[in-house]
């Protein structure tokens, strides 16, 4: 069921979002050579507590971790561990905070110290995916435009997107209806409507389609080892456009 906000919760959920943003720039800022993942994981939860929230992550459905931190061919819900960071990674860092009954969500995709070209491009175009799909969004969009806008500029760089997993609603609930894919065909699905709360989330491969779920049951890599960049914010539906409440 797909809920419409308050201005009230809207406004609860602005701080919950204002604590994801924050935490994503400070563990930015710790990304480096010799760092582990266990490290920013720590990091995190203790960055999302000091703010006086509960990182989403850590125990839903199990999940061992505050954040999820994939690296290179890892695309999604990496779990933090002794894995050292090196020159020419990247690293996908992907949490969520819950305040005052709402929770938060976002993530970013940061280079460990210098990365190849191909790389850098990746990370771009997955931040540009991002800012194409919100450039048009309101009320009154149908849903799917907004994977056809994630879709067509991906693959206008000769990179694709996963259909694996998606974007979603959030609110009281850190996963809640629509689902929110990065393709589609414009013109389709339910409209959207002021007030609802969406994270939208580019997941970018450099190569082909298609990945796989490691042993652990949750870390997801491309099935041809090649790099990975994800990039989310959360975002509100307006009668004129979005407000994005992770930035």
């Amino acid at each position: 069921m797909i809920t419409i906000k308050t201005e009230s919760e809207i406004d609860a959920l602005r701080e919950s979002c204002a604590i994801v943003r924050d935490t994503l720039a400070y563990v930015g800022g710790l990304v480096k050579p010799g760092v582990t993942t266990k490290e920013l994981d720590k990091a995190a939860e203790e960055f999302i507590r000091m703010r006086g929230a509960y990182p989403s992550c850590l125990g839903y459905c199990g999940y061992p971790g505050s954040i999820c931190a994939s690296v290179n061919e890892e695309v999604v819900h990496g779990i933090p561990g002794e894995r050292v960071l090196r020159e020419g990674d990247i690293i996908s860092v992907d949490l969520c905070a819950y305040k005052n009954g709402f929770h938060g969500d976002g993530a970013r995709t940061f280079a460990v110290g210098r990365i190849d070209e191909e790389k850098q491009k990746l990370i771009r175009v997955t931040e540009e995916c991002f800012f194409a799909a919100v450039k048009d969004l309101r009320a009154g969009t149908p849903l799917y435009d907004i994977g056809a806008a994630v879709q067509a500029h991906a693959e206008e760089n000769g990179f694709s997107v996963v259909r694996e997993y998606v974007g979603h609603g959030i609110g009281r609930e850190m996963h809640e209806d629509p689902s929110v894919p990065n393709f589609g065909k414009r013109g389709t699905g339910i409209r959207l409507k002021a007030g609802m709360v969406l994270c939208i989330e580019p997941m970018i491969l450099a190569g082909g389609r298609g990945v796989n779920v490691l042993d652990d049951g949750w870390t997801a890599v491309t099935k041809d080892g090649k790099p990975a960049a994800h990039y989310e914010n959360t975002v509100v539906i307006r009668e004129e456009g979005v407000e994005i409440l992770t930035l």
